[in-house]
């Protein structure tokens, strides 16, 4: 079984950066698109960025185009997120997700069979 454990989050004021990583086990981390998901206080948990298992292919949400940046060092079992720029609304718990293969929906956190326990972005104004 997989396991995903994020770290790195931590509190920010608006306009500073903050890299989060999230460590995989238990499985060939390479099999795995892998995607960054958030969720704020009463609020859903929305897609933020996704990454294909070579690393080749990203996406991201349309709010944090331009400032947030994804990867993996597939040798390290690790994928990261560089937030930059960060904003008060960017405030939420950050979690990693996993899917074996391909994630044709990589926004839709139901293809994801596989999660992190999540990690507190705290970005004050």
């Amino acid at each position: 079984q997989v396991q995903l454990v994020e770290s790195g989050g931590g509190s920010v004021q608006a306009g500073g950066s903050l890299r989060i990583s999230c460590a995989v086990s238990g499985r060939t981390f390479s099999n795995y698109f892998m995607g960054w998901f958030r969720q704020a206080p009463g609020k859903e948990r929305a897609f933020v960025a996704a990454i294909s298992r070579s690393g080749d292919n990203t996406y991201y949400a349309d709010s944090v185009k331009g400032r947030f940046t994804i990867s993996r060092d597939n040798a390290k079992n690790t994928m990261y997120l560089q937030m930059n720029s960060l904003k008060p609304e960017d405030s939420a718990v950050y979690y990693c997700a996993g899917k074996l293969w391909e994630a044709p929906e990589y926004y839709n956190k139901d293809w994801y069979k596989s999660w992190g326990q999540g990690t507190q972005v705290t970005v004050s104004s």
